[in-house]
């Protein structure tokens, strides 16, 4: 086994370490110390809106295969899936999830399903609510299109790995009037997310989605898991350079 290969595998431990710690340690945190982002504080309110006046509330997992490197955001945007059924289990038009991923599309059904069964509400369960819209870049832009413009979704989130086909999608969106919040690891969709969503989030703030909706203790922990390995890493680059500059090393 490589060094940097060892590396790597120490730096997920020790991160999987401090993740544990921080849920045992910080389960009654609320995630009130967590700085404010724009995006998110903009989800609790329309999400509120749409319930009160009956429009629908669609989210857009990307096309990201679950068992590729891609998939990071694809498990983002569910966890954040998740909690927002929950949150509108009672509104009279249930949540839409569109996908371009067959894995993703099952497990954004299994999703809704198990936040319906959570709060009493199965019989608001339907399984066209996870919808897989289109296997290749453009058809799944194709099959997303009529949830915004035929189905009056109000708020439509986008978190997953999209391609040049998320400007379609956004401006389908910004058409109907609905607000648009959107993140991608993708840097060309990035570009799209920032000219054009409602309201995007940048870089890493995506992975802190399911932190700021309060999805669950592990997202809080992950964030507080980051920041420590964040600041030691920062730590030893100085270091690095401080030993450097004294001919140490």
């Amino acid at each position: 086994m490589g060094g940097s290969t060892t590396l790597g595998l120490a730096f997920v431990l020790l991160f999987f370490v401090l993740m544990v710690a921080f849920m045992v340690t910080g389960r009654r945190e609320s995630g009130r110390h967590l700085r404010e982002i724009r995006a998110f504080q903009c989800i609790g309110r329309s999400i509120g809106l749409a319930v009160e006046s009956g429009k629908r509330l669609h989210v857009s997992l990307g096309r990201g295969s679950v068992a590729s490197s891609t998939s990071a955001p694809g498990l983002v945007g569910l966890s954040v899936l998740e909690r927002i059924a929950r949150a509108t289990s009672m509104s009279d038009r249930p949540l839409i999830a569109t996908s371009g991923d067959s894995g993703l599309a099952i497990l954004s059904q299994d999703a809704l399903k198990s936040a319906y069964r959570e709060v009493g509400a199965l019989d608001q369960y339907l399984a066209t609510s996870g919808r897989l819209s289109g296997l290749t870049p453009f058809s799944y832009a194709a099959g997303a299109l009529p949830v915004m413009y035929d189905e009056e979704s109000s708020l439509n989130i986008f978190l997953g790995n999209f391609g040049a086909e998320a400007a379609l999608m956004i401006d389908a969106s910004e058409r109907g009037g609905g607000i648009t919040l959107a993140g991608s690891d993708s840097l060309p969709a990035q570009a799209v997310i920032y000219a054009a969503a409602h309201e995007p989030l940048i870089g890493e703030e995506m992975f802190a989605a399911g932190a700021y909706v309060q999805a669950g203790p592990a997202h809080l922990a992950s964030l507080r898991a980051q920041d420590v390995l964040r600041w030691a890493l920062v730590g030893g680059i100085l270091a690095g350079a401080a030993l450097k500059l004294l001919g140490v090393i």
